[in-house]
Formats: C-alpha cells, structure tokens, sequence
C-alpha cells in the first residue's frame, strides 16, 4: 500500500499516541477511506520502520497479596468461579480443537487454582501460558502436569 506523505505522517502520529494495529485499521477506513485487512496494517507499519508501543503498566500496581495465614478460628469461604482441585492436584485436560500451529493442545490446572492453556509445537516444544500474567507453578506442580501430560498424550498415541 503506498500512502501519501501526509497520510503517512498521521500513521506514524497515530502510532506515537500509543494506538494499536486494530485501532489505526479503524482509523485509515474512517479518516482516510482505506479499507485495509488487519495483515495489510501491520505491513504497512513494518514499511514505515514503525513499532507500536506496549501500553505501560500502571504506576502505582500494587503487588499480588500474599497468601494468608491459616487461621486458628474457622473462616467462612468465599465463592470462587471455579473450585480449585483436592491439594496437590494437578488436572490436564485435552482440547478438541486443537490451536493453530500445535500438534495438541489443552488445558491444565494447578493445585493451587491457577489455570494455563498448554500446548505441543511441531519441533516437539512445551509451551505454557498462564491465564494471570506473571503466574510461575510449584515445581512440585509441574512434575505433576509433566507426569500427567505425557499420560494424556501417550493415551492419545503419539
């Protein structure tokens, strides 16, 4: 796609100001009447030697609260959306669909109630995702979902 000068100095605003390749997508079409597929923007950018920013993380995030004592006096439960599994229960599941560039795929729950997505690449790597940002297993739980994966996929045949 080639752009004008002016049209490529407001890209390149637009990118200054912080907008993502969907929102810049959305301007070209109203602003300067080029319909544009998502792929076509983020090629555009790369031809104009631009990088959209990261947004930054608040200033003042407070730090994940620490897991509370244990009382001695027995504490009413709050609800949760999902009740984490017995102690020390990690539980894998196996996607029907499997994700786009994975071999297999699914899902994993920690003993503690954090889940991730998980997935097998073609060379053969691991990758996990955590559903909380930052979120690292015990390493008592990830030889449980290392030992409860390879049940799983050899229980699929590979």
């Amino acid at each position: 796609m080639n752009l004008d000068e002016n049209q490529r100095q407001r890209v390149t605003a637009w990118i200054l100001q912080g907008a993502k390749l969907s929102e810049i997508q959305s301007r070209l079409a109203e602003e300067l009447g080029l319909r544009l597929t998502y792929m076509e923007v983020r090629l555009l950018v790369d031809d104009l030697k631009l990088t959209p920013k990261d947004p930054e993380p608040p200033k003042n995030a407070e730090p994940p609260p620490a897991a509370a004592p244990k009382a001695t006096a027995p504490e009413e439960a709050t609800p949760t959306a999902e009740p984490p599994p017995a102690a020390g229960k990690v539980s894998v599941s196996v996607d029907q669909l499997t994700r786009p560039g994975a071999i297999v795929s699914g899902k994993v729950t920690f003993s503690d109630g954090q889940t991730a997505d998980w997935y097998l690449d073609q060379t053969g790597q691991l990758g996990v995702v955590p559903k909380q940002q930052g979120y690292k297993p015990s390493a008592p739980d990830v030889q449980q979902f290392q030992m409860a994966l390879e049940k799983e996929i050899s229980r699929m045949g590979f």
